[in-house]
């Protein structure tokens, strides 16, 4: 029984990886995520999130009582983390596209918090709606941790885009630091 369940998951990831189309922006049942200049040049592991639709299409709480539309408030995703839609507790497209619409229709009507109700929030929200792997305990922290650990990067320019300039900030401030203890 737990073959059938592992094989029926892999075929959905296999489906769903396929349709990813990073050129046209496009990334069926996945969580995407873009830096935020200089916070995540700070904190690469902090950024401005969205979820996808089962098309792909890429839903955003990018400010108050705005959610984006194909259009990420911090330019296009250089991650994204490819979630499975057997997942879904009632199963299916439908009911994915429905919590994504449903979240994406209560963040229009919120005021935006940096640190409380954010685009990871928004993620959240839908997550919970649609109950996927069964929760609904999903929340702003434990998202941001699972796209860190899942997501994987659009490109070798995605890569660099998220990590360069925390690297050079770090290359900075070491050689700053070694420069003053060498007077």
């Amino acid at each position: 029984m737990a073959d059938v369940v592992e094989k029926d998951t892999m075929k959905n990831y296999r489906i769903a990886s396929e349709k990813i189309d990073p050129e046209s922006g496009r990334f069926p049942y996945c969580v995407v995520w873009t830096p935020i200049p200089m916070l995540s040049w700070l904190l690469p592991f902090i950024g401005h999130m969205g979820i996808c639709t089962s098309t792909g299409v890429i839903r955003d709480f990018a400010g108050p009582y705005f959610v984006s539309e194909d259009n990420m408030a911090f330019g296009k995703p250089t991650k994204y983390w490819i979630l499975d839609v057997s997942k879904v507790h009632a199963s299916g497209s439908n009911a994915w596209d429905t919590a994504v619409h449903d979240a994406s229709e209560e963040y229009k009507h919120r005021m935006h918090n940096l640190c409380c109700d954010n685009c990871h929030s928004h993620v959240a929200m839908a997550l919970n709606l649609m109950k996927y792997e069964n929760s609904t305990s999903w929340n702003m922290v434990n998202i941001c941790l699972l796209a860190l650990i899942h997501g994987k990067h659009v490109s070798c320019a995605g890569f660099l885009k998220t990590w360069l300039p925390f690297l050079m900030l770090m290359g900075i401030i070491l050689t700053v630091t070694l420069a003053l203890h060498l007077r």
